[in-house]
This record gives C-alpha cells, structure tokens and sequence, in this order.
C-alpha cells in the first residue's frame, strides 16, 4: 500500500520547496520515479544551531509536481542513536531498499552511521539494530567526533557495494551483500590536489564533507565539499580504488548558506544536481535550508560543467537544450 501523501504542489523555481526547511538531499532514482530524501531542519526561531529530528521523502515523475509523503524517518527510531538526523543517502539493491543516516550514538562519543531496511522507496524502513561505522572506528586518521557523517553508497557493476563517508577525511569500504555490515576495513581516500584544513590559511583546496559518488561512461566521479563556507568540488578515477584526479570546482558559495550538500542523478535522458541553499525569506541560513535543483552538463571530455545557481532552477523558459 503506497503511503499517504501530506502535501501536493508544482515547482516554480528555486528553492523548489517553500512551506519546510530541508537539506542535505540524496536523489534515488527508481523506474519512473524521482525520490528525494532530505533532513527536515526545525531550528527555532531567533536560535542559530542545527536542529534535525527526522528525514523526509518527495517524489516526482515529471521533475514538475512533486509530492512529500506523511511518513517520516526519525533519528530515535535507530536503538542505538539518541538524536541528530544528519545527512542521509537511499539505495536500492536487488528488491531491497537502503536508508544509510548519521545521527548520534548513545553510548560511543561521536556520529556514526546506520541502515535502516525497506520493500518499497517511500517506506517504512525498519532500522538495524546496530550502526555499520561508529567514531572509535576512525581515531587512527582524526580525533574528531564528527568524521563519521555524510554516507555515499554505490553498488558497482560487478555487484560489489561500497560506503563512503567523512567530514576533514573521506573514508570507504565495502559492503557485505546485505548491505546492513561492513565487508572491509575502512580506507582512507586520497585525492591528489586536496588538502587538509590546516592548510586553509595558504588558499588551498580542503576536504569538508558530503562526498556523493556516479558512475558515467566508465568513468567514476566522486563529488564533495571543499573549505567553509564550502564549495562543491570533484575527482575522477577509472577505478573505484583510485588513484583520483582533482578536477576543480563544480558549484560555488550556495547563498546565505555555509555548507553544500548536494547529490546527482540521471532522469529522463538529462542529469540534474540537487542542491540546499539559504534562500528563503530572511529567516533562510546554514541551520534553516531548502532545496534547489539545477541541470547538470558535461562536456566532450566527460569533465562536469560549472553549475550556475540561478532562481528559475531546470523549469526557466531559457534554459539551455
């Protein structure tokens, strides 16, 4: 039975979704069907600090109307988390769905990442009872407690699956044919061009957070962001294991917003970068974002054109063929 549906509307422009603060937004693409699922922001007013309970699900058929269903995904439903629904991706695998989240744990200090499992997109996703990555985890490459966020997962051509997460380090390993464990050590990624934060005074390039991982003609791109106020930044490699070549800037400072998150997908023959920024009103910021979509090009080369972030979004009357 499809879930009840709380809101019906036809987007006009960016942001593309008006009535609610949502960000972080991972695309599924599932047959004729556009899922988005994003972090419901729910900062109260005259405070400025991130505050997410629980994940949403939109969908669309014709990138024209879409269409937030009732059910909600909660960071408390994990037993192990006690709050904090960071950013999220879902994947589908064999006629299993896959809600990979980052909320905080109860009991070991920091972020971690699970799984929660469902027969359709729109839900409902019975959480796992325990998290795939955990901060202890990943002490080796940083002492910070939130360097376990973000999580990316993508499942090869040859059916291997991998999860790939990280804010100052991007990490990744494989995933079990589950999907709800790990079936590797966790590596470390590095990208040639990338540096670290210390290095921010001199001008340079820095790992952030929100890596998204597609595959193209045979060429994978890992996408992410750089510095802070961040920017959208991306690598190529022709081996998922590397070695990754920085390519450059993809997306610019999205407005009124110090983070960019964002995901890519392909529909109906055209690519698309989901994005958030802070525009909505004067009450729109880094804790209170919505979403924006954009078309998303590459050129003769395979190289990601620049995005331009514009107010009429993929529905302007002069938008590029």
């Amino acid at each position: 039975m499809a879930q009840k549906v709380d809101t019906t509307f036809v987007a006009n422009g960016n942001p593309f979704v008006k009535y609610k603060y949502l960000g972080d937004p991972a695309a599924l693409v599932d047959g004729g069907t556009v899922y988005i699922y994003a972090g419901h922001d729910q900062c109260p007013d005259r405070e400025n600090r991130y505050v997410l309970n629980e994940w949403c699900i939109l969908k669309t058929q014709d990138m024209k109307t879409f269409s937030e269903l009732s059910y909600k995904l909660r960071a408390v439903d994990f037993p192990w988390a006690s709050g904090q629904a960071w950013a999220s991706q879902v994947i589908k695998r064999g006629e299993k769905y896959f809600w990979y989240v980052t909320a905080e744990h109860k009991t070991i200090h920091g972020k971690a990442i699970g799984v929660a499992v469902a027969d359709r997109p729109e839900g409902p996703f019975v959480p796992v009872e325990k998290p795939l990555v955990t901060n202890d985890m990943t002490t080796k490459w940083t002492r910070i407690s939130w360097d376990d966020i973000d999580p990316t997962a993508f499942v090869d051509e040859d059916g291997q699956a991998y999860l790939i997460w990280g804010n100052t380090q991007i990490y990744m390993a494989k995933l079990a044919d589950n999907m709800t464990e790990l079936a590797s050590e966790v590596m470390p990624i590095s990208i040639e061009g990338i540096h670290q934060p210390s290095l921010v005074a001199e001008g340079k390039d820095f790992y952030t957070e929100a890596p998204w991982i597609h595959k193209r003609k045979g060429l994978y791109y890992l996408s992410f962001s750089v510095g802070f106020p961040e920017k959208t930044a991306y690598a190529v490699a022709k081996n998922i294991n590397g070695p990754w070549e920085y390519k450059g800037i993809v997306n610019e400072i999205a407005g009124n917003c110090n983070t960019n998150h964002h995901s890519i997908f392909e529909f109906g023959g055209k690519w698309y970068f989901l994005y958030h920024n802070g525009a909505i009103n004067t009450a729109g910021s880094s804790f209170r974002r919505s979403l924006c979509l954009e078309e998303l090009r590459y050129d003769r080369k395979g190289n990601i054109e620049k995005i331009q972030m514009t107010t009429e979004g993929i529905w302007g009357k002069s938008k590029k063929k």
